[in-house]
């Protein structure tokens, strides 16, 4: 499940705090960046369980209701949706209880929260229509989840904030992991019953061996990737670069200098994402300037020796928009700094 732009993310968070903190102990910080990723797990496991714990709700709501309507001599309520068949499959989920046994996290400290968003799904559309369908298949059941989980669950800034108190490392990967828990409800067959594989911790060893390579060959060689930069930025003030412009391309030097099988185009696209997402607003063009010119450079140098698109196929970036000033912090930073990329919706 971890795959390597998450990794990235969390060796760009790693790797500001190990510098901010002065606390320059290797060893620690690698194992507090291995630990981070498995907390992203952790994360994908627990959206996973809301969608049960949903379930259990519209379940306990079924029964209540249900009492009522024989005393009353109404008509019973329907248990279609307490019963949806991918929910129950995931509930019955071996993999998914050993992890709610181990850890022992659940939802019963936010009981009404899934109230809350248990009525929200009861007053929408999509359950309305499943609800007045009459019986339905399994596939049909998997639909429905997937969709509630897009509508309710994927953008919901209330369970943003919950998860946050729950851990401070789930701050900035909810936005990825959502993509991996939608991936496996997609997957799910009902053929698998409660033997259904949830995605792994790592697809395999070579991600988690990447993640390690990465983040020491950023810390090991940063004098010679930020000399790279040093050159690259011409007469502009090294000094004067926005301090996560330099974090990040520090480690895409580290990825371009360290794994020769990643295109230096792939590199340099990530890492400008990145720069779009947490530094300043000029600072993607600028990080894709000085990246290619870097590249270049050490392809003439023969360090590296990747294919480099000619520079009249790429938009000119011979003379990037400088980013405006940004003042290094002044206050100690926590070893998990809270990064906020800029969501469009």
């Amino acid at each position: 499940m971890i795959n390597r732009e998450l990794i990235r993310i969390k060796i760009v968070q790693l790797t500001y705090a190990y510098y901010q903190n002065g606390n320059n102990n290797m060893d620690n910080a690698e194992k507090e960046l291995l630990f981070s990723l498995s907390k992203s797990y952790d994360l994908y496991n627990n959206l996973l369980s809301l969608i049960v714990a949903i379930t259990k709700e519209a379940r306990h709501r079924v029964d209540v209701n249900t009492a009522r309507a024989q005393r009353e001599g109404t008509p019973v309520p329907s248990a279609k949706f307490a019963y949806n068949k991918f929910a129950v499959q995931l509930e019955e989920n071996k993999m998914l209880n050993e992890f709610i046994e181990n850890k022992k996290q659940n939802w019963d400290e936010d009981i009404e929260f899934v109230r809350r968003l248990l009525s929200q799904i009861e007053q929408s559309e999509d359950y309305i229509t499943y609800m007045n369908a009459g019986d339905s298949d399994y596939d049909t059941d998997r639909e429905l989840w997937r969709r509630l989980y897009k509508l309710f669950i994927q953008r919901n800034d209330e369970l943003d904030g919950i998860l946050e108190e729950k851990s401070l490392y789930w701050n900035d990967d909810k936005e990825i992991v959502d993509t991996f828990v939608i991936k496996t409800i997609k997957r799910f067959e009902q053929a698998n019953k409660a033997d259904q594989e949830l995605l792994p911790e790592y697809k395999d060893e070579e991600d988690l061996d990447f993640a390690r390579k990465l983040f020491r060959s950023t810390i090991l060689n940063a004098d010679q990737y930020q000399r790279y930069m040093s050159d690259a930025s011409r007469n502009w003030d090294f000094s004067r670069l926005a301090y996560m412009d330099v974090v990040i391309m520090q480690i895409a030097i580290a990825e371009l200098c360290t794994f020769p099988n990643i295109p230096a185009s792939v590199t340099i696209n990530e890492y400008v994402n990145l720069a779009k997402l947490y530094s300043t607003p000029h600072s993607g063009s600028y990080v894709n300037g000085m990246l290619d010119g870097i590249a270049r450079f050490l392809n003439d140098e023969g360090i590296i020796a990747k294919p480099m698109p000619e520079r009249s196929q790429r938009p000119r970036q011979d003379h990037p928009q400088r980013p405006q000033r940004q003042q290094r912090p002044q206050q100690q930073r926590s070893p998990r700094p809270t990064f906020r990329r800029r969501r469009e919706y």
